[in-house]
């Protein structure tokens, strides 16, 4: 009996592989401390791979296996001190 080893798909779901990015606006920041609070609060949040906070535009860039909840963001970036007040 002949198997194709290439019959099959893979088990991996093709949506997974591929990373949400969402900028967002955040007050309060002014320099590289604030950067790095907000990084570490959103950071820590599942699914988050990436996060690039900007003080000087106020955005924070986050990169995510999967679109996260507005909401959950607000309360991570709140916990740093900050303000979310929206998408960018």
């Amino acid at each position: 009996m002949r198997t194709d080893r290439h019959a099959h798909p893979t088990q991996e779901n093709p949506m997974s592989s591929e990373a949400v990015t969402t900028v967002y606006k955040v007050t309060g920041m002014t320099c590289g401390h604030c950067e790095g609070a907000v990084t570490e609060e959103v950071g820590a949040l599942d699914g988050v791979t990436s996060v690039k906070a900007v003080a000087s535009t106020g955005q924070v860039t986050v990169v995510s296996a999967a679109p996260l909840d507005d909401e959950t963001v607000r309360a991570a970036v709140n916990e740093a001190g900050y303000e979310l007040a929206g998408r960018a």
